[in-house]
């Protein structure tokens, strides 16, 4: 009777042993069928098509495999416009945003009155519909009734045709997108600031230091690490431009179709008469771009942590 007890309680065990082993395989199940369903098939989908010439989603046929689309795109005139619009939307966009970020943040880090209500704010634009908000501003840039040019008239200035004029279509374009990506900003560097001790800029007081040099000496070196985090974060996302240019221009891109962005190329590669293999090609080209420039931010952050190490 004890060795088939002994026998039975090792069988129990080795179940008991296996099951605990494929449990948590099992609770994994879901999320990794999840991932490979919605994220990596249609990633290896995108490449695959990017080099099919006259794909046709429909009935999956095409002409022949090869770099016609990669050629296409980067020979197509309005794709070069579409790079160079956004290049210079993601250098205006990102450094601006990041030191008004830094600027409120930091004022908001303070023990002030009604900080909350401040705070609130800031961050309401993180929970309101971004089209929504597009046609607010829309609205605030007409040329007549908006109040941007409200209050430009009680500097004597003339109206300014932000939303129909080529030549301010891209700073309106940038005014809205800095506002954009302003609160989430915030709350990354706010975090930061807080995640600073103290004891450094009592330190600081105590050798005599007041105001910009306690924020240029202290602060911001011990915050570079939050700060290059908001602006790899923000350049990837100002890199897909779309949602702030579409409600902006009625879903033009500008008012005379000076305002191509790589996101708006490859949406007008999509509408009317599919082009899919151009899309995807146009697709991977900024995914490389994207992928190259946060190479080099990771880059200089890591020689900048070893510079101030030394």
């Amino acid at each position: 009777m004890s060795k088939r007890g002994d026998l039975e309680r090792q069988t129990d065990y080795t179940q008991t042993s296996r099951l605990s082993k494929i449990e948590p395989l099992l609770y994994l199940a879901p999320f990794m069928i999840g991932i490979l369903v919605f994220t990596l098939y249609p990633v290896v989908n995108v490449v695959v098509i990017s080099f099919m010439e006259d794909y046709n989603y429909l009935t999956r046929a095409f002409s022949r495999l090869g770099l016609g689309n990669y050629i296409n795109v980067l020979s197509n005139k309005y794709f070069i416009q579409a790079l160079s619009n956004t290049f210079i939307y993601v250098l205006l966009v990102v450094p601006i945003a990041t030191v008004i970020a830094l600027a409120v943040a930091n004022t908001l880090n303070q023990k002030l009155k009604l900080a909350g209500l401040f705070q609130t704010a800031y961050f309401l634009p993180m929970v309101t519909s971004v089209t929504a908000v597009g046609l607010a501003w829309r609205f605030m840039f007409n040329e007549r009734l908006g109040i941007i040019n409200f209050f430009l008239s009680l500097l004597r200035i003339d109206p300014v045709g932000w939303l129909t004029k080529a030549e301010w279509s891209m700073p309106a374009l940038v005014i809205y997108g800095i506002w954009n990506i302003l609160p989430f900003t915030i709350i990354l560097l706010l975090a930061g600031l807080q995640s600073v001790n103290p004891m450094f800029y009592t330190a600081a007081r105590v050798d005599g230091s007041k105001g910009l040099r306690i924020f240029f000496r202290i602060t911001v070196p011990l915050l570079a690490p939050t700060i290059m985090l908001t602006t790899i974060v923000n350049t990837i996302s100002s890199f897909k431009v779309f949602n702030e240019l579409f409600p902006l221009f009625k879903g033009q891109a500008g008012p005379f179709y000076n305002l191509y962005t790589v996101v708006y190329f490859i949406y007008e590669q999509m509408a009317g008469k599919p082009r899919l293999g151009r899309a995807a090609s146009a697709a991977l080209v900024l995914f490389a771009v994207i992928f190259i420039l946060t190479m080099l931010q990771l880059l200089i952050q890591r020689r900048w942590n070893r510079s101030g190490r030394m």
